[in-house]
């Protein structure tokens, strides 16, 4: 559900409360293509650019107001990172790890599903 907030009669809208369904370090799946990859960083709602989002065809065009997910991913003929909304993924239970080249300088090893920042990257 989508609530927004009037900030003490200023006039002023906050952004609708979004909740994250997934977290870093979760390996997931997209619903649509197919292709898997390891989160790495979240924004709470579209964050890209307006090109990017035109880009997308409009009947597949994701709501703007829920978490999107930047992904390094990869779908058996190469690796890159993936921008995702959150309605287009789902948790990937193929129980193997991603294989990208960036994975390494992030994450510890993959365990139980997922992969463990390295305390590094921690904020």
């Amino acid at each position: 559900m989508k609530d927004t907030i009037q900030i003490f009669g200023a006039g002023v809208t906050a952004p609708p409360i979004v909740h994250a369904r997934f977290n870093i370090g979760d390996v997931l799946k997209h619903r649509m293509f197919g292709f898997r990859g390891v989160v790495f960083d979240i924004d709470p709602v579209f964050a890209n650019s307006e090109e990017w989002y035109e880009a997308i065809p409009e009947t597949a065009r994701p709501d703007k107001d829920q978490p999107f997910y930047h992904l390094l991913a990869e779908n058996g003929e190469s690796s890159y990172v993936a921008y995702v909304s959150q309605q287009n993924l789902v948790n990937d239970d193929s129980d193997e790890p991603v294989d990208h080249p960036a994975i390494t300088g992030m994450f510890g090893p993959y365990a139980d599903g997922k992969y463990r920042l390295r305390p590094l990257h921690r904020h």
